[in-house]
């Protein structure tokens, strides 16, 4: 990436050579050509947040930046970036959406997220510490930023405006008034699930922004709710993916001697299955990791895993997530063991299973979903 300040050799995480997505946007770019142009930032406590991969907290090293991200991936490809561009450690101070925000920001600099709820979760918690003199910069590719965008910004922090688009990106540049009587922070949300979904049924799901279908029960995961394997006593049990926790839940819920391990790559998605598991006192022992998938379990020590697998990259359409999933789940199960997962009719993933576990059944579908089942042998 190029930088009024020089030339960045960046990647996503994990690094694969054959990768053909960047590690940065126009957005970025832009961003740092206006910061350059405008000699900002020029002292204080910068604050960077939705930061995809890195690519502004390394370009802005020499400021001494915090980065606020939800991705575990996000950081593990920043802590790469800044080794890479030869930034001192400590340099940039990376925090997560679930840790205290600094108390005071001098400039702030939003990359604007795919997820509204997420947008305003986040400027709410940072609001606080945003003070009269505070110079706030969002950016993001002009199909990311709606009306919606801005009257957030407007409503929780104070009149605001666009630049023109360059590349198809936008910035967006917002003038604080700290006297703004703002709304209360609505996150984390919880509701009741529907009847006729097992052993969740009528039971409480909480959710912090940002997690998928936040405010109610998606129909991919109502579906599989309904198809999902039986009680098998004292099995290990992963919910990969495992979003608001729902699924896991379930398991547990019928599996009460079962060990149940809630993996996710986004740290609000682990706070919220943690906290929907909690709230539906649920007997017997579950772990909540924030991770890249499997990586870090053991190799054969698991019994099912259970997934849900996404198919976007923010923005872009790639098989990538799903692949790496499946083949950490092959890894990571014992001979025996089971993959189940839910995806869209037209993904094709039986075809990813038969390639590699050399066997693929049908367990439920309907027009949209398919359940599918995978055995290690």
């Amino acid at each position: 990436m190029t930088t009024p300040w020089g030339e960045l050799a960046l990647t996503r995480f994990p690094e694969d050579p054959r990768e053909r997505l960047r590690a940065w946007d126009a957005s970025d770019e832009y961003l740092l050509r206006h910061l350059a142009e405008r000699e900002v930032p020029p002292s204080g406590t910068v604050v960077v947040v939705g930061d995809r991969w890195g690519a502004l907290v390394t370009a802005l090293a020499a400021h001494r930046p915090t980065q606020i991200t939800d991705s575990y991936l996000t950081q593990e490809a920043t802590r790469a970036n800044l080794a890479r561009a030869g930034v001192e450690p400590g340099s940039v101070r990376l925090l997560t959406t679930q840790d205290p925000p600094p108390k005071r920001i001098d400039v702030l600099l939003v990359r604007v997220p795919k997820s509204l709820a997420l947008l305003e979760d986040q400027l709410l918690r940072l609001a606080p510490a945003v003070h009269e003199g505070t110079v706030v910069v969002g950016t993001g590719m002009v199909k990311e930023i709606h009306t919606s965008t801005l009257r957030l910004f407007e409503r929780i922090l104070g009149p605001t405006r666009t630049s023109l688009a360059e590349k198809k990106a936008r910035l967006i540049f917002c003038t604080p008034e700290p006297a703004l009587e703002r709304p209360a922070n609505p996150w984390p949300y919880t509701y009741t699930l529907p009847d006729g979904i097992g052993a969740v049924s009528g039971r409480p799901v909480v959710n912090h922004a940002g997690v998928f279908c936040a405010d109610r029960l998606d129909i991919g995961t109502r579906f599989f709710l309904g198809h999902l394997p039986g009680s098998g006593g004292d099995r290990r049990i992963v919910d990969l993916g495992c979003g608001n926790g729902v699924v896991g839940t379930a398991m547990a819920l019928a599996n009460p001697r079962a060990e149940v391990l809630f993996v996710d790559e986004s740290f609000q998605a682990v706070a919220s299955a943690e906290a929907t598991y909690r709230a539906n006192g649920v007997p017997g022992h579950a772990e909540f990791r924030v991770g890249d998938g499997l990586a870090g379990v053991p190799a054969g020590s698991v019994d099912l895993v259970l997934n849900n697998p996404p198919f976007h990259s923010h923005q872009a359409t790639t098989d990538a997530t799903a692949w790496r999933m499946f083949t950490g789940a092959r890894r990571a199960l014992r001979p025996g063991g089971e993959l189940w997962v839910i995806g869209n009719r037209h993904l094709g993933y039986h075809v990813k299973l038969r390639r590699l576990f050399g066997n693929s059944r049908l367990v439920a579908g309907d027009p949209k979903f398919v359940v599918l089942r995978a055995v290690k042998r």
